[in-house]
């Protein structure tokens, strides 16, 4: 892991257009913003990994009971 020091202000890129920049510090909380393209999905963590736990489930076949409870 990279791990930087930026300020109020201050930016970092990743990559030639993913720009992220430090919009605002509260005690211990930081407020950042992202410039990245439409085509780039950018979540927060614990979303990202919601998704990733659904996308599993979708996935995996479903039993014929569970098959059969669709046309009850």
């Amino acid at each position: 892991m990279l791990a930087l020091s930026r300020k109020k202000g201050e930016s970092l890129m990743i990559n030639n257009n993913i720009e992220i920049t430090v919009l605002e510090v509260k005690g211990d909380q930081v407020k950042i913003g992202i410039s990245a393209p439409k085509e780039i999905p950018v979540y927060r963590k614990e979303v990202y990994v919601q998704i990733q736990e659904a996308n599993k489930e979708a996935m995996t076949e479903p039993s014929p009971e569970a098959f059969k409870k669709l046309f009850e």
